[in-house]
């Protein structure tokens, strides 16, 4: 499993924002369409009726957004030492982020938690967005682009690649 740019990728399998688990929201990018997952969202959208994915409320790495990060492990620490109630904030979820996938019939909003601690860097967020976009482009394209994607995503045996590493392989997507 690994994160590059918006994207979580696990054994070929691709995710905007994080892979979920029971209920929660999610977006999976499948060859047939936007798998849109948890209570309340599931479905499927196929890419030929899928004019447009945007997405919005994506947190961008930031010295602040770093210094609140380190803080709150810091604080959860402390709670954690002085209480037995064991590690994390109860019942705190990581931030949602929103997919907007426009069809013939409308635009639909979908939910996503995100990934990444601390925000995704500004570069990773515009190439990512500019991922979603040529998704969008005609079967050829999403169908070369989703296979590069997963292929990557069954080879990785490391965790998630360093920041550079990371723009470098949105860039080879994108094309």
């Amino acid at each position: 499993m690994a994160m590059v740019g918006l994207f979580w990728i696990a054994e070929g399998d691709v995710y905007v924002g994080a892979k979920p688990s029971g209920a929660a929201p999610g977006v999976r990018l499948t060859p047939e369409g936007v798998v849109t997952l948890g209570d309340g969202q599931a479905g499927l959208r196929l890419w030929e009726d899928v004019r447009a994915l945007t997405v919005a409320d994506v947190p961008v790495k930031s010295l602040k957004r770093q210094v609140g990060m380190v803080t709150d492990v810091a604080l959860d620490m402390v709670m954690n030492l002085a209480m037995t109630v064991g590690p994390g904030r109860l019942g705190e979820a990581p931030p949602l982020m929103t997919l907007l996938l426009e069809t013939h019939d409308g635009e639909h909003e979908l939910k996503a938690y995100v990934a990444a601690a601390v925000g995704y860097s500004p570069t990773e967020v515009d190439l990512s967005r500019a991922l979603l976009n040529r998704l969008t482009e005609g079967a050829a394209t999403m169908a070369t682009t989703l296979a590069a994607m997963s292929e990557w995503g069954r080879a990785w045996e490391g965790g998630t690649p360093r920041p550079a590493q990371r723009e470098e392989l949105l860039r080879e997507w994108v094309g």
